[in-house]
Formats: C-alpha cells, sequence, structure tokens
C-alpha cells in the first residue's frame, strides 16, 4: 500500500533503543542502598561582554554588565560558601567545570577537589559557546583540549562530560568515545543509566536533572528558591519511596551565582540538611562513581 506523503518514518538517534521502566536491568548499589544520590555544582566562566549566559533582567545596552557581575559572583563568593556547605554535610560533590575557570579562578577549582568523594567532569570551555553549533573538527578539538586540560589538572583522565547548555551535535558521543570519556550526562531520558552506541564502542549515558536544576527551574521559569527547594525534597521522597522496588538514581544541579545568593542559599542550606539527616540507605555519591558500578554490574 502506498505511503501517503502525510506520513513518513521519524528521524531516530539509532544510538539505545526505547525501554521501559519495567525493563530497567537490574543494579545494586554498594552496601544495600536504595537510591543514588549526587549533587552537582557548575563552575562556570563567560566572556565579557558576550550576550550568553543566564539573565538576571535585560542588559542596558550591548556591554553587559549586570549579567556578566551577577554570574561572576558565584565565582567570587556563592561558590566558596557552597564548598564549605558540602564539606559540613559531607556530600561528595560533582564538581562539573568549564576548562576556562583554570585560567581564571583555578583556586576554586583546588577548593573543591580538596572536599572528599569529590568528582570532576568536564563542561566545555565556557559556557559562552555553544558546541553543537561548531564545525565537526572543531567540536572534536573542543572536546580533546577540554580532556588534555583537566586530565593534566587532575592527574588522571576524567570520565564524564556535561555539555554547555545541554548543546550537542549529531557526533557529539561519537568524538566523547574517542577522546576517552567513558560517561554523558547531556540525555535527559531515563532514571537510570543506559548504554549508547558510538563509532567507537559504548558511551554510558547517566541521567542528570533538568527539572531538579536551579537554572531553568528558578531563572526563566521563575520559581521561588522556597518551591525549588520543595521539588528537590518531593523529588527525594517520591525516587525513595520507588527505591523499595529497585534502585534508584536522583541528581541535584546547582549553579554558584544562582543558589549562592544569601537568601538562595538559606533555604537551600536547610534542604541539603534534611536529606542528608535522611540517608541511613542512601549512597551519597557521584555520576562517575554510579557510571563504574553500573558498568562493573553489566560486565
Amino acid at each position: 500500500m502506498p505511503t501517503p506523503d502525510i506520513l513518513w518514518e521519524l528521524n531516530y538517534h539509532q544510538r539505545f533503543p526505547w525501554r521501559s521502566a519495567a525493563d530497567t536491568p537490574a543494579v545494586s548499589w554498594p552496601g544495600g542502598k536504595r537510591l543514588a544520590l549526587y549533587v552537582a555544582i557548575n563552575l562556570e566562566h563567560f566572556a565579557f561582554g558576550c550576550q550568553e549566559g543566564a539573565k538576571l533582567s535585560q542588559a542596558a545596552n550591548q556591554l553587559d554588565i549586570l549579567n556578566y557581575s551577577w554570574r561572576d559572583y558565584g565565582n567570587r563568593v556563592g561558590a566558596w560558601y557552597l564548598a564549605d556547605l558540602f564539606a559540613e554535610l559531607t556530600i561528595p560533590p560533582a564538581v562539573i567545570s568549564n576548562t576556562a575557570i583554570l585560567d581564571y579562578c583555578p583556586d576554586l577549582l583546588y577548593r573543591w577537589l580538596s572536599l572528599p568523594g569529590s568528582e570532576l567532569i568536564a563542561h566545555g570551555h565556557t559556557n559562552s559557546q555553544r558546541q553543537g553549533d561548531l564545525a565537526p573538527a572543531d567540536e572534536e578539538h573542543l572536546i580533546s583540549y577540554c580532556q588534555q586540560r583537566l586530565s593534566e589538572f587532575q592527574g588522571k583522565p576524567v570520565a564524564g562530560w556535561l555539555s554547555p547548555w545541554i548543546s550537542e551535535s549529531h557526533q557529539t558521543p561519537d568524538f566523547l568515545h574517542r577522546h576517552g570519556f567513558s560517561y554523558n550526562l547531556n540525555w535527559a531520558h531515563d532514571d537510570m543509566p543506559t548504554p549508547m552506541q558510538t563509532a567507537s564502542g559504548t558511551l554510558l549515558s547517566v541521567p542528570y536533572p533538568q527539572e531538579i536544576n536551579d537554572i531553568p527551574t528558578i531563572i526563566p521559569n521563575g520559581v521561588s528558591i522556597e518551591t525549588f527547594c520543595r521539588m528537590v525534597e518531593d523529588q527525594f521522597s517520591e525516587l525513595h519511596q520507588r527505591s523499595r522496588q529497585q534502585p534508584q538514581i536522583m541528581g541535584i544541579a546547582l549553579h554558584p551565582y544562582i543558589v549562592g545568593q544569601p537568601f538562595r542559599f538559606y533555604h537551600l542550606k536547610q534542604t541539603l540538611t534534611r536529606l542528608v539527616a535522611q540517608c541511613d540507605d542512601v549512597w551519597l555519591t557521584t555520576p562517575g562513581d554510579i557510571a563504574a558500578r553500573y558498568l562493573s554490574e553489566a560486565s
């Protein structure tokens, strides 16, 4: 039967097949824990005068002093108070960093990586750039450069990648695997890890939150910090309950220039303190340890 012009085969990424939650492979967390919880801190640097980036308000003119300086507050002030809070609560941070941080404020990265259990995760060179807009050769060079810079900084290869603005091209997973990354945080399609096929092998997709994430929730959508913190606790409660049937993963994504503002920090501090107090059967961890555990059990 001829296919009408109004019907066509939809494009599909071909990286992994569809699966239901009921078909998720069994996995166990260390020590019989039920819920794996990680908290990610995004350390980002922006080009002065560039219009790219989250905006508190419209700029007065082309030279956007207001939003540039508001974002810079995170690196100068907010991130340091957040690091102290993570240390106090013994939360191992997932440190998602631009390589531009190494040039602008390396002491900030040293501080975060001094926290026990910390993991360094690549986050492009700067959030003033969207890698999905680059030519393929330029994108591959960017990914290779980030792996090299961060590996030299910490003395070992970096396993994880999160693209600035979750910007990908069709080739991004192939480039990541080719340059030594073992997992990717860009895809928000599942609550559990998913093996992705690339041209040179398997790259693991690890869940990263797009709503339990202060940038999209608080800035463009205008959600208050009180509501955001309630969302975090509700997400925790529901996933904790679901973990009675099968292990679960929860991520929290934070940016110092947003939750590092004192009036927001006040509420976040209370929320994280309450979550940590409920962690008897929760694995406080990082995406890299989740990926390693999943791969070890799948092999």
